[in-house]
């Protein structure tokens, strides 16, 4: 339990290539959070992020024509910053800045000999989203600076929290030119771990022996990785989300963390009373319509609906081993019908029309669809790991068997043109979910997952799941159970978790119900009106080390 802090910021200013932009789990983490952070800091708050909606509209940004009106013209007349200002809409409607980093590339050789001159980063061997995520992080530590003199913040107490090794640029840059403002980086997972497993590498039992820059030149990771390393070390308080990410920063990054910042869940985005009852019965619906209308299967009412989420990371997240504890759960013939979702965005070109026209029809269908196992069209499903091992293991999804498996490979944001429903909006109507990670820095899907009264599967490897097991949740019974993995017992993992599923299938009302209610009670021990103390601290250690630099300089 973090102490109470002593010094509290007067103005924060936090940035992810996620504000504003659903693509992956941080999204959730900010967009949650901020509305706790409102209460305690009302419109002090300051979030940004990319501007990347230039042709439509982006849904989860509301602008303000008013708003910062002087400061956006000033921006661009005299620093030739792009923005736009409006509210995130999201609970607590935070300020909200997104920036246009395009006009940043003609300068791009000049930064990076900055960073390459002040803190030896060669983003000569950056590649991918290298260049996108630094010239953001450069545009937002900018932004930062302008708002900063603008609000006249000199004597203020001034936090900048910046996520994730894309904005490790802008940490370095508010250290070396705006070193007032005390700087918060949070690692939410390694780029080098991350791509140590992503590469089917072994992390657990070789860790001792890994070194980072080592790691990072054979697997083509120098520029993140020097950057996160760099980013780290600079930062007045550095912050990961879990014990295990903190093991890892200490290993890889050679950076113990200052503080570790579980993540939380907003309660306020799970509704309640006869609304819970009406969405998750709206969802159910929804989930047995479409495996129905493209498997040609009748599927019972009282089916056990089982799902996977998150980022498609095949083996990371465990969607191999998931798929396959199904596998055995299909050879066992249970009584009870089970339909599997993997709910897990790809490549897509977009929504199946026969799919599409079948959802239409009112008349009965039996018989399956091409491919009765995924809703969406991928670009290229030869090389889909998710789709070979579903054919490999004859998942064809035929009227005679038990289990059902349904790929989603969409993001789910009401638009996705087969279920037309939010993630929230889908997950409510699920029965377990499962998580069999095998490098998961904490674990929000599972987190999402009870606070929706979900039980659920994890393992031990992942941060959620430590925090679970402190909590004496170890067991599906106690809401959440916690599953043992290592770098080698993939077989037994699958076998341990089909017993789950077909111990859960027989439970009768009144043991469902007891766990879900347990499910949900456990998620109200990791809301942030309990976590947001660790974020609390982590600015206190900031805000201190900042004054002790300016009392130095005095």
């Amino acid at each position: 339990m973090a102490k109470t802090p002593t010094v509290i910021p007067d103005h924060i200013f936090e940035s992810s290539w996620e504000v504003c932009n659903k693509v992956g789990g941080i999204y959730t983490v900010l967009s949650t959070k901020a509305h706790t952070l409102q209460e305690h800091f009302p419109d002090k708050l300051v979030c940004i992020g990319p501007d990347l909606w230039k042709e439509t509209t982006n849904p989860d940004f509301i602008e303000s024509k008013t708003l910062l009106k002087a400061w956006r013209q000033q921006a661009f007349d005299q620093e030739n910053l792009s923005v736009r200002v409006g509210r995130w809409n999201i609970p607590g409607k935070p300020i909200a800045v997104l920036v246009d980093f395009q006009s940043f590339f003609q300068s791009k050789d000049r930064i990076y000999f900055q960073m390459w001159e002040k803190y030896g980063i060669n983003s000569s061997v950056g590649y991918g989203d290298y260049d996108e995520a630094c010239l953001f992080a450069y545009a937002a530590a900018k932004t930062i600076e302008s708002l900063y003199h603008y609000l006249k913040l000199e004597n203020k107490n001034v936090i900048a929290h910046l996520h994730e090794w894309m904005l490790g640029m802008a940490v370095l840059y508010l250290h070396e030119y705006l070193p007032a403002v005390a700087t918060v980086f949070t690692t939410h997972a390694t780029s080098i771990g991350r791509s140590i497993c992503g590469n089917d590498k072994p992390l657990y039992s070789q860790f001792e022996h890994y070194n980072g820059d080592q790691m990072a030149q054979e697997l083509n990771m120098a520029g993140k990785h020097q950057l996160e390393k760099q980013a780290a070390r600079w930062a007045d308080c550095f912050t990961t989300v879990s014990e295990i990410t903190g093991k890892e920063c200490a290993q890889l990054l050679d950076k113990q963390p200052d503080i570790i910042t579980p993540n939380g869940f907003e309660a306020g985005f799970v509704p309640e009373g006869e609304a819970f009852e009406q969405k998750r019965t709206t969802a159910r619906k929804a989930l047995i319509q479409v495996a129905e209308r493209l498997t040609g299967t009748k599927i019972a009412g009282n089916a056990l609906l089982v799902a996977t989420s998150g980022r498609y990371e095949y083996r990371n997240k465990g969607l191999d081993v998931f798929i396959e504890s199904l596998n055995r759960v299909k050879q066992a013939q249970p009584e009870r019908a089970i339909v599997a979702f993997i709910l897990v965005p790809a490549w897509i070109k977009d929504a199946r029309e026969d799919l599409q026209q079948r959802l239409l029809q009112k008349k009965t269908v039996n018989t399956p669809l091409p491919k009765p196992f995924i809703t969406h069209e991928l670009m290229e499903p030869q090389s889909d790991k998710v789709c070979a091992y579903l054919q490999h293991l004859n998942f064809d999804n035929q009227t005679d068997q038990a289990v059902q498996i349904v790929f989603v490979p969409s993001y789910l944001k009401g638009n996705d043109g087969i279920f037309n429903l939010s993630y929230y909006d889908l997950l409510i109507g699920l029965d377990l979910t499962v998580f069999p990670s095998y490098y998961e820095p904490w674990g929000y899907t599972p987190l999402e997952s009870i606070a929706f009264h979900i039980p659920t599967i994890t393992t031990n490897l992942a941060g959620f799941g430590i925090w679970a097991k402190s909590k004496k949740a170890e067991q599906l019974a106690d809401g959440v159970q916690v599953i043992e993995r290592t770098d080698d017992n993939y077989f037994t993992v699958a076998e341990e978790i089909k017993q789950s599923i077909l111990e859960y299938a027989q439970y009768d009302a009144k043991a469902t119900a007891k766990t879900r209610k347990k499910a949900y009670d456990l998620s109200g021990k990791a809301s942030w009106q309990q976590f947001i103390q660790y974020y609390l601290k982590g600015y206190e250690i900031a805000l201190k080390k900042t004054e002790r630099i300016k009392t130095k300089k005095s």
